[in-house]
């Protein structure tokens, strides 16, 4: 019997939980070879085994398709003010069922700690993100949710047991987190806006755009914002002329479009 890569998908999966479909094949795949070959394995069915028996090898495993930093909560004074301030009064402005649009959302650290922080205030099953990045390998990445340890350090400690699976040295985010993200490509400068948003948040990205192009994004997410709705940008950031673009600034990287 010949040990293809489809087999491998499914015995990764069993072993980790690990979805490697969730991955460009070709690139995937190479990398996986590249992995055993240095080993001097030779073919899956090896590997396989050796991975049930090597816990560093496993370990290796997990690590080389988690390479990507990411970090969960990132400024955690912030998604403080998010948690205890915004949500709060966008839900008694608005309802439960906010619109959020998590923009250049990376390997979606941002969206799932969105989901993790509402799900306080909000039954998980009303809630919903859209997560949007140009990258489609990111993208990828964010709906495997695996994440390495130092990524996770600032989520909540309640939160981080109740939706966290350790698998080796890295950490799975749990499905029914996962199930309220709906992750498209997307890129900024030339795609359509999600409409009538309640939240659009955009953070550290911003900073590697001119003046002028950062305007333009931040006058569109103006125009998708609803009346009341909420921009929440990153600790490098500020709107210097947030008042000429159509914003009230609420607090320290929390921009309000008036009612």
């Amino acid at each position: 019997m010949e040990y293809d890569y489809e087999y491998l998908k499914k015995q990764i999966f069993s072993l980790t939980g690990i979805d490697l479909n969730a991955y460009k094949e070709r690139q995937m795949k190479r990398r996986i070879d590249t992995l055993i070959a240095k080993h001097k394995i030779v073919g899956y069915d090896k590997y396989v085994q050796a991975l049930k028996t090597d816990k560093a090898l496993f370990e290796e495993f997990v690590n080389y398709i988690t390479i990507n930093v990411s970090e969960f909560y990132r400024n955690p004074d912030q998604w403080k003010v998010l948690d205890e301030q915004i949500f709060p009064e966008l839900i008694g402005k608005f309802g439960k069922n906010l619109k959020i649009w998590s923009a250049a959302c990376s390997t979606g650290d941002e969206p799932y700690s969105l989901v993790m922080a509402l799900s306080r205030h909000v039954p998980l099953g009303q809630i919903r993100i859209i997560a949007t990045d140009l990258d489609k390998q990111v993208i990828a990445k964010a709906k495997v949710g695996l994440y390495n340890g130092k990524s996770i350090e600032a989520v909540p400690a309640d939160l981080k047991k109740k939706y966290f699976t350790q698998v080796g040295p890295s950490y799975k985010i749990a499905d029914e987190i996962k199930a309220r993200v709906e992750f498209r490509e997307h890129d900024l400068l030339k795609d359509p806006y999600p409409s009538d948003c309640h939240l659009i948040v955009c953070r550290n990205v911003l900073i590697y755009f001119t003046e002028e192009v950062k305007e333009e994004i931040f006058v569109k997410f103006q125009k998708n914002l609803k009346p009341g709705g909420i921009l929440f940008i990153g600790s490098t950031e500020q709107i210097i002329n947030h008042r000429e673009v159509g914003y009230a600034r609420k607090s320290s990287f929390f921009y309000e479009k008036p009612m």
